[in-house]
């Protein structure tokens, strides 16, 4: 059933559901009942008009009844039947036919499919951090330890029937300071998983970092106005005080050491100069091409790369994703991208490209990937290793490697995406971590799946 003719099934199954006949909504709305029959059957089409004489009657919003309202609806049930394979398979052709006659039923079962894929996606980031949280890990040994030292002494003070007053008193204090130790083990655990569930104060400095600047959407409007002024890393100490994401130290540090930086990459791209550039690129073939606004800037690519991150939203152009690594494979910069799950704690997927790029330093890489979550998103990623630091002959070379990451489907992209897979070949299959990977097989898989199809 195309698009188009969504609106006389949905009146339909209104009138239906209100128990009104044909002759009773269409004297109602005004038209003949033989009229409003072939508009129910999608044999004609109703216009604005009577669309909203036809809303009146119903109770309902007229831009419920518009042609095109059950096209998003439809292609969300579209969706969610791909991710779930099913024998026999479900019929996504009349997926159009569903959304006019049951949109009750149509947007219960996307809703449903939403809150499957977002408790799937908390038992990834569950699972991660029961694997590999450094931070938890300590913790849960802690107690243990503190467990096993009450359970030692206590079993020697019942089984010992002829120990000295004295060293019965030492034992006694011992239970006393382990049990202290293992009351203050356990606070802090459960302290720790409370605040981590609020995405504040979180494992590692890195990630107290992450979570302030994702509640800025990666962007300090303070940062631009302070490169027009010309205003030093000191003046934009004040944006780190009291913000409740950075409770270390070590993370406040990490927080100025990115305002001096983030400082720098936008007096070398001004906003002013580099947003219209940016969407001419989008706006004409051949597209999004990195390296020639980094020339055009006189920047290298990591800069550049950095600065797309934290971008305002620009109309025409879309968001971008960062992953930047050190040359040991660790992640140290994460700005996430919606449908491209990174780890929170563990190795990330050897597949990237962005350890393509740690492998041939200095070699930019692009290509087309695609992620494992459920639908599927494509993404076109440039990713490029560099030095850290200025060369020297006595010091070994400190590299590290970055990629950004672009929708491949985002209409500003047009067919750039498709047409580089086609021309690279097939859009490469990529994970997040192995342990939460669904993909069942795969050459760089380390470890079994928890969640494998």
């Amino acid at each position: 059933m195309p698009k188009s003719t969504l609106s006389g099934s949905r009146i339909r199954a209104l009138r239906t559901a209100r128990r009104l006949t044909q002759a009773e909504l269409a004297r109602q709305a005004g038209v003949s009942a033989s009229y409003l029959n072939l508009i129910e059957h999608n044999r004609r089409r109703a216009g604005p008009a009577l669309l909203a004489a036809l809303a009146v009657a119903l109770q309902v919003d007229p831009e419920s009844l518009a042609e095109d309202a059950g096209a998003a609806l439809a292609e969300s049930l579209r969706a969610a039947a791909a991710s779930q394979p099913s024998d026999p398979p479900p019929e996504t052709d009349r997926a159009e036919e569903l959304a006019g006659r049951f949109p009750g039923w149509a947007a219960q079962l996307v809703a449903l499919h939403g809150r499957i894929e977002a408790q799937e996606r908390i038992i990834e980031r569950l699972s991660d951090r029961m694997a590999h949280d450094p931070n938890l890990s300590a913790a849960l040994h802690e107690i243990v330890s503190a467990v096993t030292a009450v359970q030692s002494t206590a079993a020697i003070l019942a089984e010992t029937d002829d120990l000295s007053p004295d060293w019965r008193g030492k034992f006694h204090g011992n239970i006393h300071a382990d049990s202290v130790r293992l009351a203050t083990a356990a606070e802090a655990l459960v302290a720790y998983l409370d605040v981590a569930a609020e995405e504040t104060g979180l494992a590692a400095p890195q990630e107290e970092l992450e979570s302030w600047l994702a509640r800025h959407e990666f962007h300090l409007p303070a940062i631009e106005e302070a490169a027009e002024a010309g205003a030093g890393p000191g003046d934009c100490a004040g944006l780190i005080e009291g913000q409740p994401e950075l409770a270390s130290q070590a993370a406040r540090a990490l927080a100025a050491e990115w305002l001096a930086q983030a400082l720098d990459d936008a007096r070398a791209l001004p906003l002013a100069q580099l947003a219209p550039a940016l969407v001419a690129q989008f706006a004409r073939p051949p597209g999004f091409a990195p390296d020639a606004l980094a020339r055009g800037f006189g920047v290298s690519l990591t800069q550049l790369f950095r600065r797309l991150s934290g971008l305002p939203v620009l109309a025409g152009v879309p968001r971008f994703g960062l992953v930047v690594c050190d040359g040991s494979g660790t992640l140290t910069f994460r700005r996430p991208i919606e449908g491209f799950a990174l780890p929170r704690f563990g190795g990330a997927c050897p597949l990237w490209p962005l350890y393509g790029a740690l492998i041939q330093p200095g070699a930019a890489r692009r290509g087309v990937i695609e992620g494992a979550s459920r639908p599927v998103h494509r993404f076109l990623a440039h990713a490029l290793a560099e030095p850290r630091q200025p060369l020297r002959f006595d010091m070994p070379p400190v590299w590290g490697a970055s990629m950004l990451l672009t929708p491949a489907g985002s209409p500003a992209l047009g067919m750039q995406g498709e047409a580089l897979a086609q021309e690279l070949g097939r859009a490469l299959p990529v994970g997040s971590n192995c342990r939460i990977c669904p993909r069942g097989e795969c050459p760089a898989r380390r470890e079994p799946s928890i969640v494998a199809r």
